[in-house]
């Protein structure tokens, strides 16, 4: 029977987006253009309003709660998935920024979220499939962890990992702000780590470090503790300029794309050159 007034797509794959703020939403309109969106959002009771906005753009969108911090509801978001059909991309977009929690809310969101997450969705993963997360400027700090942190930080997994990383750090660095920039150092290293794992099953995965974006969460920090840190960084961005929503989902398409099918275990910066800015100060 021919169904009417419905965007509804089951011949299209699946795309997950973690996270449903700014950065998120945007990213699921532009994929929604190709694939099948599934929404996944710690936000209950957001999630009907961006479901909406989804589908109010022709979008074939369901949006559901998920704790990515939760291995019980990482899973049931990962069936959630496979009864749907065919995963095509993984936009990992949820983060906290500095200003949203403490030392240990920012590891685990920003950490052991996107580790639980990677592996459940590699499980579903097949020929063509890119994962993308996205990382931050932050996680390419001119000075780089030791080695021993380094170590701790590469299995997120692990029982004792708060505990084995505050014994390595001083109290005076269990900060919200350097656990922001922990956690993006090391989920630049799990993509490259786990490039060869999704490999095998003929897929990629890759991190997308953005610098300056206007966001809601980053309008955030321009006005709290870090608004003269982040006021620093925009003077030194070559560009002049915040980038925008549509500039990191043009990344984030990009990068799921098969345009991009021979790329994989990489990051790729999109900061308006700030990076190089700060590697190689103006004489």
């Amino acid at each position: 029977m021919v169904r009417t007034g419905t965007s509804e797509r089951p011949d299209l794959p699946i795309a997950v987006v973690i996270g449903g703020g700014g950065m998120g939403m945007s990213t699921a309109k532009r994929l929604g253009q190709h694939c099948r969106i599934v929404l996944a959002s710690l936000s209950a009771d957001k999630n009907p309003a961006r479901e909406a906005a989804l589908k109010e753009d022709g979008i074939d969108a369901v949006a559901v709660q998920c704790d990515m911090t939760d291995p019980a509801s990482v899973d049931r978001l990962a069936a959630f998935v496979a009864e749907r059909g065919p995963l095509r991309t993984l936009a990992h977009v949820a983060a906290f920024s500095p200003s949203m929690g403490d030392w240990r809310t920012l590891l685990a969101v920003n950490l052991v979220g996107p580790a639980l997450i990677e592996r459940a969705m590699l499980k579903l993963a097949q020929p063509h499939t890119a994962a993308i997360f996205v990382s931050s400027l932050a996680g390419h700090r001119p000075q780089p962890p030791s080695d021993e942190v380094l170590a701790v930080l590469d299995r997120p997994l692990a029982p004792d990992f708060f505990e084995a990383l505050e014994a390595l750090l001083p109290a005076a660095e269990h900060t919200s702000g350097n656990a922001y920039s922990l956690t993006k150092t090391a989920l630049n290293r799990m993509c490259r780590q786990r490039a060869w794992a999704w490999g095998q099953k003929g897929a990629r995965i890759v991190s997308m470090s953005p610098g300056m974006i206007a966001t809601p969460m980053g309008a955030l920090e321009f006005a709290g503790a870090n608004r003269e840190h982040k006021l620093a960084l925009l003077a030194k961005t070559p560009l002049g300029r915040e980038g925008t929503m549509i500039e990191t989902a043009d990344a984030i398409e990009f990068l799921a794309s098969e345009r991009a099918s021979f790329i994989t275990g990489t990051d790729l910066l999109v900061d308006g050159g700030v990076h190089a800015a700060m590697a190689f100060p103006e004489d």
